[in-house]
């Protein structure tokens, strides 16, 4: 499983995966802008709660997240980031599972604080994703036939 960051530290890490969604749409992807801990563009998602499947949780944190539903999940793949989570307080060894996705419907605003949905041209996505696993599973989506 590819890595992205910096390689892990002498302190302990937390396994903590999470699921994530390309999601595309005339053109444009839906990303989440989350206000906190620093203002940022992310793929919608987040983390596996325990006894959870991995696909029921990207549609929970989609949801959460965005307000949308969202159909036809395709795994792209899978890496790992080792950083620090300030809104739990721990250090995470972060495996990220990630899905090209339709979106279906807004159902409601995000419920998660913090968060928009907000639409984004394909053009600028990889230019605000801060996260460089992020960017290269945006761009292994981009880089599949769509029909």
């Amino acid at each position: 499983i590819p890595r992205f960051g910096p390689p892990p530290g002498r302190q302990k890490y937390r396994l903590r995966p999470g699921a994530y969604a390309v999601l595309i749409r005339d053109g444009r992807a839906l990303l989440t802008f989350q206000r906190e801990p620093d203002p940022e563009f992310q793929l919608p998602g987040g983390g596996v709660d325990p006894g959870e499947s991995p696909l029921a949780a990207l549609h929970r944190e989609v949801h959460e997240e965005t307000g949308w539903t969202l159909g036809s999940p395709r795994w792209l793949g899978t890496y790992r980031r080792y950083c620090y989570m300030p809104d739990y307080g721990f250090w995470a060894e972060k495996l990220c599972m990630v899905w090209l996705a339709r979106p279906i419907l807004r159902r409601s605003a995000p419920s998660e604080p913090g968060h928009e949905a907000r639409w984004m041209p394909l053009a600028q996505v990889d230019s605000l994703l801060p996260e460089a696993g992020m960017r290269a599973m945006f761009r292994r989506a981009m880089a599949r036939p769509r029909g």
